[in-house]
């Protein structure tokens, strides 16, 4: 063990030792034990987080390893200071302030002033009621001290208890053991689960011949199945299920009281269950009755309510009457996203579907669907409200992207139904301004920055020579055409680049969270005004076989991809159990092989032929109530196959950053084991000054994150990865991908992080700290056992800590 090593031991002990106490034990009265810990012993196949939801008591949170409870500190320093007469005398203040306001501006018959102080009036006077009832914000911030109650643990013992008989474990035993430490108390719940009991036999009763051929010809799909443990939740999915379905065979007014399951444990024998289906007759009519739709009405313009229907136009188009008072869509494009046909059964699940994609396409104010049963067969009425057709949006704020904070300014303006077909046409400017170390420095921040304009026309549809039928099969998948022109650009302190983009992209979606895209045609010109020192650096690469000056030359790429993107239980938003999976593929300068380069070669153009593949998975995974634990694996390969050997700058790799792997500096880790030497002032020294490209990704992230205080949440993080390149790179030793060592290359930074969230925006700081870097020789790499020291690695050139700022969470 490393001297380094042991000093941080001691230094854990010492703070363990010194904090004990600072676990709130003060505030305890006479006779009464702090819950200190808790736990669930003899949990076999059953979901931890579900069980974490039953106890009735939680132990004040702590810092990891730590024994430390703050929020214990923060809610008695806020009680000390928290007086409710004071409050109240406060609030009959504020109250008699405003209401003498209001009576003045009564008298002066101002109604909107008196609007604006009766709201300023609510507001404060919510605010102290808050504090009233809940504390101050100390005291919200924090949380009284978890006093044992040991009524509160026969009361987690019995939801215990009847978790596990929900599970199937109906002989299951719960016990506890109580450990007591001075003033603290941990408790442990001690499960004997026994033997499950399992489904042996299935059977239905419904008194509907038709309601039995449904079910049968569905039963591969029911949540019950023998030979599976019981498991009372699974009955509760089956009556959804049998409700949804039902409902999609057109008993429009069925609901779910009418299912019933009569569950059986002694009618087969030990551990054996039989659980019978019933499906009820309703009262009054005494069966259940399959409707059809006799009629689907469409109000285009139902906001317009002054005006009767008389007035109206109707027009029909394929078993859909539309109402408007003025002509505005398409009917053809409208029925592709009407599920909901005439003379066919009732079906919830359409009726769902048209919903929802008459609101993708972004021409509604509201779609509700309404059915009138009152003449025996149903009468579908559609009614929806059309946004503006001209929308001007302004957007101001601060981005962060593989920089320092900068301001930047949106604006973009969108006009709806073009050609009277629901199709969108969209202009978008943007200029912001960024603090980036340029692509030779990493001392120095510069101003970079990036403008750009680009032009779509989106429509709701594949533009292309589809029949009829698939185009209303295509409906609903939300396919929608768009088409781009574009212009960027880009001020950085070693170049200046311009980019006239032109694209065609084809998108659709399923009901299964899968967003697709396929990218026809995408062809940028480029153009770059090249720094004489950054110029100069580049030519000396090419002197050493690095042809990286290529890509800032006069360009011409092109380029078709395909993307697959897969969100599961709202990542992003959704920070319970979610998933988020995305592949990638990129093929570049395709047609070149079939029309040829000579125009292209004629003009003294670049042109780039290339293979790009990329994966990216996600996954945010709840501990306990304050904790989640987050991982990303990220990987790619892009293979130049042109005669040039290159990719266009913006298709490479790069490692380091915020995003990325945090003990680095944006595009500055690898690639390989390359160690970047610089000797320009007569002492060689590693340096990360320089931008570093690769042509094979492999990176991954491990964070913990916990609420600290309030809207602060903390983060402690690992990061691992690297680039490389395919083939060997002479200016860069070491920068080959190779399978018999690529592993001992994969770089490895730890850290911290403090994450803000404002609710609008979530504002993050992180420190990263390098662990393992594969820039050093290989006895050397592991930095915590050999330390920051060892020449040439500097402590200024190694950048031991690197803070990093962004916006929204890392992944």
């Amino acid at each position: 063990m490393s001297l380094r090593i042991a000093l941080y031991l001691v230094f854990f002990l010492v703070v363990g030792v010194v904090t004990s106490g600072c676990l709130g034990t003060k505030y305890l009265k006479d006779g009464e034990k702090l819950l200190y810990k808790q736990k669930i012993k003899g949990a076999k196949n059953l979901d931890k987080e579900e069980l974490d939801q039953l106890y009735a008591q939680e132990p004040n949170r702590q810092f990891p390893i730590i024994p430390f409870s703050p929020y214990v500190w923060f809610y008695y320093w806020g009680l000390d200071n928290y007086d409710i007469a004071a409050y109240e005398a406060r609030r009959e203040a504020v109250r008699a302030k405003w209401n003498s306001k209001i009576a003045l501006a009564k008298t002066k018959d101002k109604k909107k002033k008196v609007e604006r102080y009766e709201r300023k009036k609510r507001k404060k006077i919510a605010k102290i009621n808050r504090t009233i009832q809940e504390g101050n914000v100390l005291m919200r911030w924090g949380e009284p001290i978890a006093v044992f109650d040991s009524s509160l643990a026969e009361q987690t013992m019995g939801r215990l208890k009847l978790y596990l008989n929900s599970k199937g474990y109906f002989q299951a035993k719960v016990d506890s053991a109580i450990d007591i430490a001075d003033k603290r108390l941990s408790i442990t719940y001690l499960l004997d689960q026994g033997e499950p009991y399992r489904i042996d036999t299935l059977f239905t009763q419904t008194g509907d011949s038709t309601i039995s051929k449904v079910l049968e010809k569905n039963k591969d799909k029911s949540y019950l199945v023998e030979g599976e443990n019981y498991e009372q939740n699974n009955l509760t999915k089956e009556r959804e299920r049998i409700d949804l379905l039902l409902k999609d065979n057109g008993y429009f007014d069925f609901s779910r009281q009418y299912v019933e399951f009569n569950v059986d444990t002694a009618l087969i024998g030990d551990k054996k269950i039989a659980i019978q289906t019933v499906i009820n007759k309703p009262s009054k009519r005494g069966y259940h009755k399959v409707f059809t739709v006799g009629a689907v009405n469409f109000t285009t313009d139902a906001d317009v309510s002054l005006i009767p229907d008389s007035l109206r136009t109707e027009k029909e188009y394929r078993g859909i009457t539309y109402r408007y008072h003025n002509y505005q869509y398409n009917e053809k494009i409208l029925n592709r996203r009407v599920f909901i046909k005439k003379d066919s059964v009732y079906s919830k699940s359409n009726t769902f579907s048209t919903q929802r994609q008459l609101a993708n396409l972004d021409h509604f104010r509201f779609i509700n669907i309404h059915y009138d049963s009152s003449g025996g067969k149903l009468i579908a009425n559609i009614f929806t409200s059309p946004l503006n057709r001209y929308q001007w949006t302004n957007e101001v704020g601060i981005n962060v992207t593989q920089g320092f904070p900068g301001p930047f300014y949106n604006l973009s303006f969108k006009k709806r139904n073009v050609f009277k077909g629901l199709e969108i046409f969209e202009v978008n400017g943007r200029i912001g301004i960024e603090g980036v170390a340029p692509a030779t420095e990493v001392n120095d921040v510069y101003t970079s920055v990036e403008a750009g304009i680009n032009a779509t026309l989106t429509f709701p549809q594949f533009v292309l020579p589809l029949s009829t039928r698939a185009k209303e099969k295509l409906g609903r998948v939300n396919p929608k055409t768009r088409l781009l022109a574009g212009y960027t650009y880009t001020d950085r302190p070693e170049y200046v680049r311009k980019n006239t983009n032109f694209s065609n992209t084809y998108s659709w979606q399923n009901e299964n969270r899968g967003l697709f895209s396929f990218t026809a045609t995408d062809v940028s010109i480029i153009n770059s005004n090249l720094d004489s020192a950054f110029l100069g650096t580049l030519l000396a690469l090419e002197r050493n076989g690095n042809r990286l000056i290529n890509t800032f030359k006069p360009s011409f790429v092109s380029s078709m991809s395909l993307s697959a993107t897969w969100n599961f239980n709202s990542y992003g938003l959704n920070f319970t159990n979610s998933s988020f999976f995305r592949t990638y593929i990129e093929s570049g300068g395709t047609s070149l092989n079939f029309i040829g380069t000579e125009t292209l070669e004629n003009e003294n153009l670049e042109y780039y032929k290339y293979i790009k593949f990329n994966i990216d998975y996600r996954k945010i995974h709840p501990a306990n109530k304050n904790t989640t634990i987050a991982y990303r694996i990220n990987a790619g390969i892009a293979k130049p196959y042109s005669d040039n050997r290159i990719l266009p700058y913006e298709k490479y790799f790069f490692a380091g950053g915020s995003n990325g792997i945090r003990a680095w500096r944006p595009r500055r880790l690898g690639p390989g084991s390359y160690t970047p030497l610089d000797s320009a002032d007569g002492k060689v020294r590693v340096s990360y000054n320089f931008e570093q490209q690769g042509e094979i990704l492999l990176e991954g992230s491990l964070e913990l994150r916990k609420n600290l205080i309030g809207f602060i949440d903390y983060a402690a993080f690992v990061d691992f990865g690297n680039i490389w390149t395919i083939q060997e790179d002479p200016s860069r030793e070491g920068s080959q991908f190779k399978f018999d060592r690529f592993y001992k290359e994969i770089a490895v930074g730890a850290g911290l992080g403090l994450r803000f969230d404002f609710s609008f925006l979530v504002l993050r700081l992180d420190a990263g700290l390098k662990i393992y870097d594969p820039a050093r020789s290989e006895e050397k790499r592991f930095i915590l056992s050999k330390g920051y020291y060892d020449p040439p690695f500097t402590p200024s050139a190694a950048e031991s800590v690197v803070f990093n700022i962004g916006i929204g969470y890392p992944f």
